[in-house]
């Protein structure tokens, strides 16, 4: 049965209950979802010819076709329901929200021995989850300090009774280094392992005063029985606790588990800071930047915001925090802002860094970062050029003694790779290793084809991988073409950067820190790639060429069966016609008998390019 629709004019047969309602365009496409505590009342709001809507909203009116609702028993559930809803369908007037489900988490196994394990998926029946964690890197460093105070097992083995008791494991690696205590062979009950597990979770709901207790009393225990080694062993745990104690943020206990969200907003974004809190201490945190759609007011986000989060940190709090005058209750939570004490504190960190999160936001989409145009320009000011370089080109060669000599040219336009426009050069006229020479080569070689082609552009500026010689050897190409300055060049000298310009016997040095150099290195880093790469892969090829594979009849899974049995050349060139038999078979073995009596004995040093 079909979801019923409406039509705008068809909406006073909307109830007047809470729910949900979306709005489907001529595509039959869900371009917004909204709530409502009265659904008749807020959708009517739309169509009222009274109300003055910006132009956005404006716009999502004429193109509405249709309106479907779901009418449910609370705000709360209108709530939740919006939230999944947008998520899953990500209508284009709703402020994008997305799902936090990769985030890691720990989970404790419902196993007969619980195992500790990471990952990104929660499925309540398998065990007990603790997070989300801000990062891998945070939750691998928690795991960490777990190892490093309890012992658990790491095996997958399933270790029922009557497989212990059968001796059907053995103890590994973990239980010689200290980390575990070899449950599966029965080297510790099953009474003493729960404990060790219950202090895990004491560890990560952060309740640190119940293991310090127990850590100070095995220490004294110890010390009286003199086992000071034992002793000494609780002490590193005591100091490793207070260590990760004070990196885990602490703010009050009293103030037990919270949520707070702090939101600031212009005209196109919102910036939100979130904060978890558990039992006093900040256990997971997020930042967000939301593009409004509808030009939305802060006070009506807010809700759904705090929904959206508490569903990605799985937060159970009674209370959300806020720095927004509101005081509401929605379903299980209530949402309050506070003005004095610690509770405010946290909202100003809340609020610290929704603010650093606007700043960071602002930086990257400055002119500076969004427009490379500027560092281009700036270049251009260092550089001295006539002309902003749109268009740079920049060369480099390859080779081995000699051997294998290539070059490659990458272009970069508009400050980014045109991967379209990178070329690769066998260097024809050249023997030897000689970099001046094959730049000159390929140089001329280049920049031929424009002159001949008169459609055909120049660049703005050209870059030599390499010092004076290599940019004199250009110059020299550059000269006979007769396109001497009709196009900037310059070299880039890799061991302190420096710049050569033409007939300058003084490099130029630019500041570390300066975009342009940056670009200028990253245009030689391109082409050095370019150039290796191409320059190894010639190198295969010709390595792998040897005479052996010019036997007819003789394929390249036969010489390597040979050389797996006989070993190097020679041995196989004087074995007789029974041994290659034994080998290769009959036919095989007399093709390349035969064409050892008639051929001369081949060097020795081949048996390593196959």
């Amino acid at each position: 049965m079909e979801t019923p629709r409406y039509t705008p004019s068809e909406i006073q047969h909307l109830p007047t209950l809470p729910g949900i309602y979306l709005f489907y365009n001529q595509k039959e496409e869900v371009i917004y979802v909204g709530k409502a505590k009265n659904i008749k009342k807020r959708v009517g709001d739309y169509f009222a010819a009274s109300k003055v809507h910006n132009l956005k909203t404006a716009r999502m009116i004429t193109q509405i076709v249709s309106i479907a609702y779901t009418a449910l028993h609370s705000e709360y559930e209108a709530l939740l329901l919006e939230n999944n809803l947008i998520k899953a369908l990500q209508p284009r007037y709703n402020i994008l929200l997305k799902d936090g489900k990769t985030y890691p988490y720990l989970c404790i196994t419902n196993d007969r021995f619980p195992k500790v394990i990471i990952t990104r998926k929660t499925v309540p029946p398998l065990g007990k989850y603790y997070g989300p964690f801000t990062s891998a890197y945070a939750i691998k460093q928690t795991l960490e300090v777990i190892k490093k105070l309890f012992t658990f097992r790491t095996c997958n083995y399933n270790l029922s009774q009557v497989n212990i008791a059968n001796n059907k494991f053995k103890v590994c690696l973990d239980y010689h280094l200290g980390h575990c205590k070899g449950p599966c062979q029965a080297l510790q009950d099953e009474i003493h392992y729960q404990k060790e597990i219950d202090q895990i979770e004491a560890l990560l709901k952060n309740n640190f005063t119940i293991l310090k207790k127990i850590f100070k009393e095995e220490m004294l225990a110890a010390a009286q029985r003199l086992d000071y080694k034992q002793a000494q062993r609780f002490k590193e745990k005591l100091m490793v606790l207070d260590q990760y104690q004070s990196k885990s943020l602490v703010i009050n206990p009293l103030v037990g588990d919270l949520d707070v969200v702090a939101i600031i907003s212009d005209e196109q974004h919102a910036f939100v800071g979130y904060l978890h809190i558990k039992q006093g201490a900040i256990s997971f945190t997020q930042h967000r930047v939301l593009t409004k759609k509808l030009e939305e007011e802060v006070t009506d986000l807010v809700p759904l915001l705090v929904c959206a989060l508490r569903s990605c940190s799985n937060s159970n709090a009674p209370e959300v925090l806020v720095n927004l005058p509101l005081s509401l209750t929605i379903g299980p939570f209530a949402i309050t802002m506070p003005k004095i004490g610690d509770k405010r504190k946290l909202v100003d960190l809340a609020l610290q860094n929704a603010l650093l999160c606007k700043k960071d936001f602002l930086y990257k989409k400055s002119n500076f970062h969004e427009n490379p145009n500027l560092t281009l320009v700036k270049l251009q000011h260092d550089l001295k050029l006539k002309d902003v370089p749109y268009w740079i080109e920049c060369f480099d060669n390859s080779n081995i003694q000699g051997a294998h000599p290539v070059a490659a040219m990458v272009c970069f336009k508009d400050g980014k790779p045109s991967k379209k426009d990178y070329r690769h050069y066998h260097i024809k006229t050249v023997e030897g290793p000689d970099d001046f020479a094959s730049m000159y080569e390929i140089i001329k070689r280049r920049y031929s084809r424009p002159l001949a082609n008169t459609q055909e552009a120049l660049p703005h500026l050209i870059v030599i991988d390499g010092g004076k010689g290599q940019l004199n050897a250009a110059l020299r190409a550059l000269e006979e073409l007769g396109i001497y300055g009709r196009v900037a060049i310059i070299s880039i000298a890799k061991r302190l950067e420096e710049l050569y310009f033409p007939n300058d016997p003084f490099p130029l040095y630019l500041n570390k820190q300066s975009s342009s150099l940056k670009l200028l290195q990253q245009l030689r880093n391109e082409a050095h790639r370019f150039a290796i790469t191409f320059h190894r892969k010639q190198r295969s090829k010709s390595a792998f060429h040897t005479p052996w594979k010019d036997i007819p009849g003789i394929g390249p899974k036969t010489l390597d069966k040979l050389f797996k049995r006989l070993g190097s050349p020679k041995t196989i060139q004087t074995s007789s016609l029974a041994a290659l038999d034994a080998v290769v078979g009959p036919s095989k073995a007399k093709l390349l008998h035969n064409y050892f009596l008639t051929q001369t004995i081949l060097p020795e040093d081949n048996s390593n390019r196959l």
